[in-house]
């Protein structure tokens, strides 16, 4: 049997069975379509953001201990009040798909993260040094809500701007803490944000893996059902024609059996589209050797295809139609000999041999073949013709 180039494979007549053909709470900000339907984590996260803020207890102190003038004081407590309104709604903006980890943040994002800077600097005059405060909140939101060159700014200006207010400014060492937390909530971020991209972008190419995988595998499926059964009409048609004068009767037999094939092959494609066609292996023997026959080439069949799991079954029942298809299309043999045993489908011919190249048929028997964890082997015999071989 050649195997050579067999461009097409698969659907015998009767093979018309279905077959079963991804220190800081905002990191929850990933890169993911919101769903149509909330759910627990889109209704309630903001409890996370709100939990956190508890940290600003340090401003609040601040401020009721400041000796600033009250005009400050009324401007302290307005900037807390409006950098808590802000961090919290650009917090649930943020689950909710505006940006950030992956994906381009929107103008409001921008707006809130302004706002943020401008409460903290609003409230400098009546806080000083607690002020400092607010950074980490400001950091945290450029990291998981905007972009990465938004995060490593604010991370390296925040880390600069405590580090200038401890060391230069009189008392700034009763800050050091700030500074201390400042570093490690910018390790944090930075590495934090970087898994959760790497996480996302690994989710998004598996996606785009499985999807092409799966148009592959419906391609293979496709052209395999077409190119066997266009191959077996053909044959057919060939013998109507050359029996229409000497033999009607046959010839008209044969035109009913083109009809049906074409009919079969037109289900065995919407069915197969749907993601539900399979071909038992003895309704795959079966129409082979009948395909075998039709064009002249006898077909021996040694063993049961029970002998088989139907596991194997469904991979030897493709591979066979492959091969069959090669036959009629390459071979020119006169007989066609089906071996089956325990973990073993081999079919060979009398034929001229395989040739040099490999084409999409030999391509798609080896990858049925490795999908479903068995060996394929295609040999030239000492005898001539050629060999297919799987076996589990």
């Amino acid at each position: 049997m050649t195997t050579h180039d067999g461009d097409g494979t698969a659907a015998d007549r009767t093979a018309q069975q279905d077959r079963p053909a991804a220190g800081s709470v905002p990191a929850t900000w990933m890169a993911r379509p919101r769903p149509a339907r909330k759910n627990h984590w889109d209704r309630f996260g903001w409890l996370m953001a709100v939990i956190w803020l508890v940290f600003l207890v340090y401003p609040v102190l601040a401020l009721l201990d400041s000796a600033a003038p009250l005009p400050w004081i009324v401007i302290g407590w307005t900037a807390l009040a409006v950098f808590v309104l802000l961090y919290v709604v650009g917090f649930m903006r943020g689950v909710a798909g505006a940006g950030g980890l992956g994906r381009r943040p929107d103008a409001g994002q921008w707006a809130f993260f302004g706002g943020l800077i401008l409460c903290a600097l609003a409230s400098i005059p009546a806080e000083s040094g607690s002020a400092l405060s607010f950074l980490p909140f400001i950091m945290s939101f450029a990291s998981y809500g905007l972009t990465r060159i938004a995060h490593w700014a604010t991370t390296i200006g925040a880390v600069i701007v405590t580090a200038l207010w401890v060391f230069l400014l009189p008392g700034g060492l009763d800050y050091l803490s700030i500074l201390a937390i400042v570093g490690l909530l910018g390790v944090v971020n930075t590495v934090s944000t970087w898994l959760i991209i790497r996480s996302a972008d690994a989710e998004r190419l598996s996606l785009e893996l499985a999807t092409s995988e799966g148009r592959e595998a419906l391609a293979r499926d496709v052209h395999d059902l077409i190119g066997h059964s266009l191959t077996v009409v053909r044959m057919k048609a060939q013998l109507a024609r050359r029996l229409i004068d000497s033999d009607p009767e046959r010839a008209r037999a044969e035109l009913a059996d083109i009809e049906a094939l074409a009919a079969e092959a037109i289900s065995g494609v919407r069915s197969t589209v749907a993601g539900a066609r399979a071909a038992s292996l003895t309704e795959q023997l079966a129409a082979s050797t009948d395909a075998l026959r039709s064009a002249g080439i006898s077909p021996v069949v040694d063993g049961e295809p029970g002998v088989l799991s139907p596991a194997q079954g469904l991979t030897a029942s493709w591979i066979l139609r492959e091969a069959t298809t090669n036959i009629l299309r390459h071979a020119e043999a006169s007989t066609v000999a089906v071996s089956l045993r325990p973990g073993l489908l081999a079919v060979q011919d009398d034929g001229c041999g395989a040739g040099d190249a490999e084409g999409n048929g030999v391509r798609g028997m080896r990858e049925r073949a490795a999908a479903a964890g068995a060996h394929f082997r295609l040999t030239s015999p000492s005898g001539g013709g050629t060999r297919v071989e799987v076996t589990w």
